[in-house]
């Protein structure tokens, strides 16, 4: 058998300063790595950590991206994703595994840009914000417009130029906003809001939000979740014209109309003011026209009712003969309706005499008191049947009652020791405790003797 002998324990290494040590190699060993790879296993706890394996064919490693960090990503991971990470390996000291502590992700093949954009598309798309039917009805006549940009730059400038060509007056009211960077999305938001609390005083028809055309990461902004949500909320009409032709941002999807451009937004008020003047002065032609045919559709018609309308006078006269006519049959009909009345009165009241209820009530009081005599007098029969039968039952009871037996010199002997009647001279013994029942009273005794009535005689 072998037998180890050890003589110095101060190389041995506990555990916890074995993994101490292995940690502090690998994190010095590996600061930072670029790690590629699919994710497995992904989850979020109430933490806001993301914890999850990263893997390939071959192997895989536990990962952990705090809060801190993916807090600023603008995609969402899930499991099946391939990503490219940097990270610190580290070792998790209570279990012993090592393990990456991400700092940066980056989806692989796509960009975080293009992977949020269409993450933010499915979200409001599932929404309905998309849906058409959402949109708000664009005004007739936009005279009056809120344009949301920068305050410099050449879109302020080209819209202005537009809608100066425009011979109808139109009035612009500016809301300054930056349009790319990290505050640009905050401030096109809350312009949208104070729109729509000023529209009250400045009655806004519809609002222009815009900007020149640019890289995706410039245009972002308008990709924002919170300017989405800022532009389907307004009760105004809103006209998103972002970029140039080829750019298509969240804005475009969920505003009521998409412009390609700014100075697009700008040529369609313009169209839009002249459609309408177009429209108004074409139904005001309309109109004119067909007032003028209205006017000589009734010249005619009175033309010809001048025709057969005949003289006052002579139609005062007609109009007399036909009220005297009217009356003098009125007088008749109504004389005759009186007579048809006052025969038909009289015949009532003589059968009014024939069915007066005097004689009948005289003969029902009449019945009314013979019932009731016959009534009390069967009313005594009966008290008198029922005393006499209390009598005799009363007689009866005071017969069987045990008290009367009792007056007549009997007794009823009890056992004290159980209450119990004592009908045999049996059921004692001498020197038993009996109680002795009288008409008068009652007696404790104790029993000398006990015996059949007949065997003392003999004796």
């Amino acid at each position: 058998m072998l037998q180890l002998h050890i003589g110095d324990e101060s190389g041995i290494l506990t555990v916890s300063r074995l993994n101490q040590q292995v940690k502090a190699l690998l994190e010095e060993r590996f600061p930072f790595v670029w790690v590629k790879g699919e994710i497995s296993n992904f989850r979020v706890p109430a933490s806001g950590h993301f914890y999850f394996t990263l893997k390939d064919a071959q192997s895989q490693i536990n990962a952990v991206f705090f809060r801190a960090q993916n807090r600023f990503l603008r995609f969402l991971p899930e499991s099946g994703m391939q990503v490219i990470c940097q990270a610190r390996l580290s070792v998790y000291e209570p279990r012993g595994e090592y393990q990456l502590i991400v700092e940066v992700m980056e989806p692989l093949g796509v960009g975080d840009l293009q992977l949020a954009f269409e993450a933010l598309k499915r979200k409001l798309e599932a929404e309905g914000l998309f849906d058409p039917a959402r949109k708000k009805v664009l005004p007739l006549c936009p005279q009056n417009v809120c344009l949301i940009t920068s305050k410099s730059g050449a879109v302020i400038r080209d819209i202005l130029k537009v809608l100066q060509r425009s011979p109808y007056p139109v009035a612009v009211t500016l809301f300054p906003v930056a349009v790319q960077g990290p505050e640009a999305r905050l401030e096109i938001a809350e312009a949208i809001g104070s729109a729509n609390m000023l529209t009250w005083r400045h009655e806004f028809d519809v609002v222009i939000v815009g900007r020149g055309g640019g890289s995706m990461e410039d245009l972002w902004a308008f990709n924002e979740e919170i300017v989405a949500r800022a532009i389907s909320g307004s009760s105004i009409p809103v006209i998103s014209a972002v970029g140039h032709e080829i750019d298509f941002t969240i804005a475009d999807m969920v505003a009521d109309l998409r412009m390609p451009t700014p100075t697009g937004a700008a040529e369609w008020v313009v169209k839009r003011l002249e459609q309408f003047h177009r429209d108004l002065h074409g139904g005001r032609d309309r109109l004119v026209k067909v007032i003028k045919a209205r006017l000589e559709n009734l010249g005619l018609r009175l033309k010809y009712l001048e025709g057969r309308v005949t003289h006052p006078k002579k139609r005062l006269d007609n109009l007399r003969l036909t009220l005297d006519d009217r009356l003098q049959r009125l007088t008749l009909a109504i004389d005759r309706r009186l007579e048809r009345m006052r025969v038909s009165c009289s015949h009532l009241g003589g059968r009014l005499l024939y069915l007066n209820p005097e004689a009948r009530i005289q003969g029902g009081r009449a019945e009314l008191n013979r019932l009731s005599k016959e009534l009390m007098l069967h009313h005594h029969r009966i008290l008198d049947g029922y005393r006499l039968r209390y009598e005799h039952n009363v007689s009866r009871l005071e017969a069987l009652s045990p008290l009367s037996v009792l007056m007549r010199g009997y007794s009823i002997t009890y056992r004290i020791a159980d209450g119990k009647v004592v009908r045999n001279y049996t059921e004692t013994t001498p020197g038993d405790r009996v109680l002795v029942r009288l008409a008068g009273g009652r007696l404790e005794c104790t029993v000398d003797k006990a015996g059949d009535v007949q065997t003392e005689k003999e004796g």
